[in-house]
């Protein structure tokens, strides 16, 4: 009978041990299971949107980028072009101001060569005067003729 008390206060023990850790011990337990496990189910689904986020800002950026480059080559066309246009026009610039030049040069000559030619004319009919004075004074001869044309002649 000894054997049956002592076993049955071990069961009563049993049996206060288990109703007090239901009671005390279990809930704090579960409970920090059950948060942790929260925790855990949260830290997941920031996890899925983090990724989803951050494959939504990596797609973004993409377009954002081929936005850029599309806008870029546009901007570098347009300065291909546009550089183009300065290039063709200061050639026809050019061109022009060399046409203006050369016809300023031209009417320059033609004013150079009219103004020689007027002086040769006029050295031409005063040397002409001067030898038909020298040939009237004097008496015409032979010798003294040809050495009057000798003398017009190293003067022209």
């Amino acid at each position: 009978m000894n054997l049956n008390l002592t076993f049955l206060g071990q069961m009563i023990s049993f049996a206060i041990l288990v109703a007090f850790t239901l009671k005390f011990i279990w809930p704090p337990i579960n409970a920090a299971i059950e948060e942790r496990q929260r925790k855990i189910a949260e830290g997941l689904a920031a996890a899925d949107n983090s990724q989803k986020t951050l494959a939504q800002a990596e797609e973004k950026a993409n377009d954002e980028l081929k936005i850029a480059r599309s806008k870029a080559n546009e901007i570098i066309e347009s300065a291909h072009q546009r550089a183009s246009q300065i290039i063709e026009s200061a050639k026809n610039e050019a061109i022009e101001e060399g046409a203006r030049q050369k016809a300023i040069v031209d009417a320059d000559i033609a004013a150079s060569a009219n103004k020689a030619r007027e002086d040769l004319r006029k050295q031409v009919s005063q040397l002409a005067v001067n030898g038909a004075e020298k040939l009237i004074r004097r008496e015409i001869n032979p010798e003294t003729h040809k050495a009057l044309l000798d003398e017009l002649a190293a003067q022209l």
